[in-house]
């Protein structure tokens, strides 16, 4: 791939844009959000004018809703001689793309399972896709070049491809996705209206599984009305649990201990149930899940704190695998959990703790 044409420029287009751009392809950006272009511009993810000649491949970042009319208009002018997508839903736009007469031979359907809570061109990087898998749903009539020139741009992104029909797609990533950003928006919900005591006592658990709620709401509309069903589906398999749950709970707490009995074998059961499912779930980077020892070090809020921290854990010769901050509600510290490999917990304690690095 020498040339390549981003046609929305938030989070996904330009960190692939940024991701094209580091390995020497040519890139131009283009968006209605003449700011948005400047910005991503500005950050080095391309060129913000559009290509004198057709580009080997344009990517259309833009809402689930907008891909068939946006697809449609790029294939009119000959924008490209290639076309892929990274809308979070395939069914849908693919439906809208025939609808409006694309020509799905050299189109091909793209979702990276990569994002942040936050959107637009400042939150995007060139390395957001690194080991993230990248669905590609092809059409019927999906040319084998076209489905090559994809696999070079999920190549290239430093992604894993995997290879599946549309709806099946949408199933998943309703599972994995869709219904649990509902249920973190439900969660978020009920703090919205509660006592300032109660929500200061919220920990990393509750900040872990709430997380996802901080996306902007006028894009998750978009997603989730293209993915409704499949969606309201799992909410309804949910609440069946939901209720089951409950009913367990108020046996817990009645004074029959036969009832009493039968609660906690119920709750129990799907705590269990709970415990596989989320063992079931890919380690770091879509590998098989590994067993990390963590080092809880406390930080200070002053400016450049997390990178000595970063730069001390590289003098011990230790490599992060993974980490997570938790801040302490109302005062100016937090707590830093490193996840090193099985093995070398103490070591990176060892060396910290002489470089003033208090241990929790």
């Amino acid at each position: 791939m020498h040339s390549a044409l981003v046609i929305g420029t938030g989070l996904m287009g330009t960190s692939v844009a940024l991701a094209l751009r580091a390995r020497g392809v040519s890139v131009h950006l283009r968006d209605v959000d003449s700011t948005a272009v400047r910005t991503a511009a500005a950050l080095g993810a391309g060129d913000p004018h559009d290509p004198a000649e057709a580009v080997d491949l344009a990517v259309v970042a833009v809402p689930p809703p907008l891909v068939g009319r946006v697809l449609a208009e790029a294939q009119a002018a000959g924008t490209a001689r290639h076309y892929t997508d990274v809308a979070s839903v395939k069914a849908e736009p693919r439906h809208d793309a025939l609808a409006l007469g694309c020509d799905t031979s050299c189109y091909i359907g793209g979702h990276p399972m990569a994002g942040a809570s936050r959107s637009g061109p400042l939150t995007a990087r060139a390395d957001l896709f690194e080991g993230r898998t990248w669905a590609l749903t092809p059409t019927a009539d999906t040319d084998t070049e076209t489905l090559n020139m994809a696999l070079r741009l999920v190549a290239l992104c430093g992604a894993v491809p995997v290879v599946m029909e549309a709806s099946a797609h949408d199933r998943a990533v309703a599972l994995v996705s869709h219904a649990p950003h509902v249920v973190a928006s439900l969660v978020a919900m009920r703090l919205e209206n509660a006592g300032e005591r109660s929500v200061s006592l919220a920990g990393p658990g509750l900040r872990d599984l709430t997380r996802v709620a901080e996306a902007d709401p006028r894009l998750w509309i978009g997603i989730l009305s293209a993915n409704a069903l499949a969606v309201a589906d799992l909410l309804e398999e949910l609440g069946a649990d939901l209720d089951q749950m409950i009913e367990g709970l108020r046996s817990i707490a009645t004074t029959d201990e036969a009832k009493r009995r039968a609660g906690a074998e119920t709750v129990e059961r799907m705590l269990r149930k709970g415990q596989r499912g989320r063992g079931r779930i890919s380690g770091k980077h879509g590998n098989q899940p590994e067993h990390f020892e963590v080092v809880t070090v406390t930080i200070g809020d002053q400016p450049g704190e997390l990178a000595r921290l970063f730069n001390d854990v590289d003098k011990a010769g230790v490599n992060i695998e993974d980490l997570r901050i938790e801040h302490a509600t109302g005062r100016p510290t937090g707590l830093v959990h490193l996840s090193v490999a099985a093995g070398l917990a103490a070591q990176l304690s060892e060396a910290l703790q002489p470089l003033g690095w208090r241990r929790h």
